[in-house]
């Protein structure tokens, strides 16, 4: 009986154990279990290069996370990325001269979408664009310039 009552115990812990490690695995995502339940409306960025910005990736206005990224295409006629967002209804801020950048969370860490509110009285509305941006940053390009740089110099 003894033997029975410890198998049970562990069996508790190991399930505890293993809902715990969902929950973290939801967490760091970014994935939400409400997110379809969000109130949204959508608005639009165009960017000369977005690279490592996924689709469900983070749109923050000062650190703090009030949207997310529904998708990537590419402009046919002016050959730049537009990336598509739903933000949600609360953020009635952001302004038609808003700045969006695409930024790294972290040294390595995954890319988003950080806008930063202008001052103009005009909002953004639903279908609206931002057209001041600031592309990503990509590591690879930055080690290239300056190994050609150092290269350069007697």
């Amino acid at each position: 009986m003894q033997q029975h009552r410890i198998e049970i115990t562990v069996g508790v812990f190991i399930l505890l154990g293993l809902a715990a490690m969902a929950f973290l695995a939801i967490q760091v995502s970014g994935l939400s279990l409400n997110a379809a339940k969000r109130d949204t409306y959508r608005i639009s960025a165009s960017f000369n290069n977005v690279a490592g910005l996924t689709a469900r990736s983070q749109v923050q206005v000062a650190g703090v996370q009030v949207g997310h990224v529904t998708g990537i295409h590419i402009d046919p006629l002016t050959v730049r990325a537009v990336v598509d967002m739903a933000i949600d209804k609360d953020v009635d801020y952001l302004t038609t001269d808003s700045i969006a950048s695409i930024k790294t969370a972290g040294v390595l860490g995954e890319q988003y979408v950080s806008i930063a509110p202008g001052a103009e009285p005009d909002i953004l509305g639903d279908g609206g664009v931002i057209h001041d941006t600031q592309s990503a940053l990509v590591l690879e390009d930055l080690i290239g310039k300056f190994m050609s740089s150092m290269g350069n110099k007697p």
